[in-house]
């Protein structure tokens, strides 16, 4: 395994969730391409004592709302390209292709080759190394696919950079076209909550957080004036909670009658 910075060894935790919700709670996740990965990831990663059912329902909860919101432009754009920022480890290529769609990955180099290793390229699906947050990796896609309608997903990434520089890139997409953007978010209040507890239980109390989200409306006006608001969701409010621990249902309950984490859905 290469050596990961504090940021992007947080790319374990979405993975080891979605391997507890396809091994337990196939109904929220089910992920064969995780599966089949466990037995090549570290051994001190896959022990999970530290971690509650939420906590790694938390990370699976993630994959499954970004599934949906693909799954659900596609529908409506068959012909649309999906890029996934900050991709790490994830697998929604294998859980929501449709045999036409052109993918992209982003990620660090050093990321994208450890990606490599584990996820060779699949026929469809191009691994992009490089800054998320630079233009790069849209002018490559605007090469490949100049008029193609863009879902661009950033999941579990925002949280990590100052607000300046995650409206800078939102604001730059804007030159490329028709472009929506899927991200979740935390509130300032569920942005404490992490810090205390989540982080911690995951084994990242390192990882500072930074960006937050109160209201997706002062969201969009600060991105600018053309920004639309496609879904403003409640985190788990399309997660399905049968079979669940009452702490999971309880603390699941909480995080959305208050807002602390939310699907944001934007169209640039």
């Amino acid at each position: 395994m290469p050596h990961l910075g504090i940021i992007e060894d947080t790319l374990f935790i979405p993975m080891l969730g979605r391997i507890y919700a396809s091994e337990h709670c196939p109904h929220i996740l089910y992920d064969q391409k995780a599966l089949e990965l466990r037995k090549k990831l570290p051994l001190e990663l896959l022990k999970q004592a530290r971690q509650s059912q939420y906590t790694l329902l938390a990370s699976a909860a993630r994959s499954a709302n970004m599934d949906r919101y693909i799954l659900a432009f596609l529908r409506r754009r068959p012909g649309g390209v999906v890029a996934q920022l900050g991709c790490g480890l994830e697998t929604s290529y294998y859980r929501c292709d449709h045999g036409k769609t052109r993918w992209y990955a982003v990620d660090l180099p050093h990321v994208i080759k450890y990606r490599r290793e584990l996820l060779p390229e699949p026929e469809r699906e191009i691994y992009l190394p490089g800054d998320a947050f630079t233009e790069n990796w849209i002018k490559q896609i605007r090469t490949d696919a100049p008029d193609a309608p863009l879902l661009v997903t950033a999941s579990g990434l925002f949280h990590y950079f100052e607000e300046a520089k995650v409206l800078r890139m939102l604001q730059m997409l804007r030159q490329f076209g028709e472009v929506e953007v899927v991200f979740d978010a935390v509130s300032k209040r569920g942005m404490s909550m992490m810090r205390k507890k989540y982080m911690r239980q995951v084994g990242h109390a390192d990882a500072q957080m930074y960006f937050h989200v109160d209201s997706a409306t002062e969201l969009a006006k600060k991105v600018n004036s053309h920004t639309k608001i496609l879904a403003d969701e409640s985190y788990y409010s399309g997660i399905p909670q049968n079979g669940l621990l009452l702490s999971t249902k309880v603390c699941m309950a909480v995080s959305d009658r208050l807002r602390m984490v939310k699907m944001i859905h934007l169209k640039i």
